[in-house]
């Protein structure tokens, strides 16, 4: 409906159409938001991507950025491996096992709901003084892979279970009546059905941990080189920008970073997208 006719269509009700009016407003704050963000960065950071910001060895002379990828792929695989299946198997238990009503299962939910508002910097210092120094893991990818696990994982854990519960109920019956029992119900026809929900939850997962700062630079440290292990410290492309922005030394550097962290989460969602859409066609 366009807004010629949501006029016509709404015109008699003074209500509808200043909620209609609201409407439109807030989604044109939001588009032109977004694209004024995004050419910003754009134009600020593309005339200063330089092959020197890709060389294996981060120096100030070059201010290198390869080194914040690797360190940030190395960090959302750990930290998927880590928050995904526990994540969807807590959420299959409480959709397909647990019993309505149960309230565990309330204080569960809850607890998640809560644990997904907590500020990031609340993680940071927890995880640095659970992982860094009562484990004694240090300032290392794996701590910081660890804490970003625990904060994505109510994330995904509620996005499985709304997308478990979207899969309707004759799915599970027409299964128990061709005498499948509820593991094989569960793996084999009720997940496949909600995998592009759960998709959308791990993508949320993958943009929070590309994202963040705060709780990686207690847990992680902001060394700017190759790591030798999951033990060693190291920056994310996140903690890169923020550090060479508070240095103020190289801004120019920074806001190319921020074209690449744009470019990678796009990238990111628009490959997660596709991979669905086959998964749909697949089912």
């Amino acid at each position: 409906m366009n807004f010629r006719k949501a006029i016509l269509h709404y015109g008699k009700d003074h209500l509808s159409l200043c909620l209609l009016a609201c409407v439109w407003v807030a989604a044109a704050v939001t588009f032109l938001s977004l694209a004024f963000l995004l050419f910003y960065i754009l134009w600020q950071g593309l005339p200063n991507i330089t092959p020197k910001l890709f060389e294996l060895e981060y120096s100030t002379e070059n201010v290198s950025m390869f080194p914040a990828m690797f360190d940030t792929v190395i960090m959302v695989v750990l930290a998927l491996l880590m928050a995904t299946p526990l994540g969807i198997f807590a959420a299959i238990y409480l959709v397909e096992y647990a019993r309505r009503g149960n309230k565990i299962v309330s204080v569960v939910r809850v607890t998640a709901d809560t644990l997904a508002g907590i500020p990031s910097i609340v993680y940071g210092l927890f995880g640095m003084l659970f992982f860094v120094v009562y484990l004694h893991m240090g300032y290392s990818l794996l701590a910081g892979s660890c804490t970003v696990a625990i904060m994505i994982l109510p994330l995904i854990m509620r996005t499985t279970e709304e997308a478990l519960k979207a899969v309707p109920d004759s799915y599970r019956e027409g299964s128990y009546g061709l005498g499948a029992g509820k593991l094989r119900t569960v793996f084999a026809i009720v997940l496949p059905a909600a995998i592009p929900g759960i998709l959308a939850g791990v993508i949320l997962g993958i943009g929070r941990i590309v994202g963040e700062t705060a709780a990686l630079i207690y847990t992680s440290g902001t060394v700017a080189a190759l790591p030798a292990g999951v033990m060693s410290s190291g920056r994310t492309l996140a903690v890169h920008m923020y550090v060479l922005a508070s240095e103020g030394l190289y801004m120019k550097q920074a806001y190319a970073t921020a074209v690449v962290l744009v470019l990678i989460v796009v990238g990111i969602n628009a490959l997660s997208a596709k991979v669905a859409r086959k998964l749909m066609k697949g089912n």
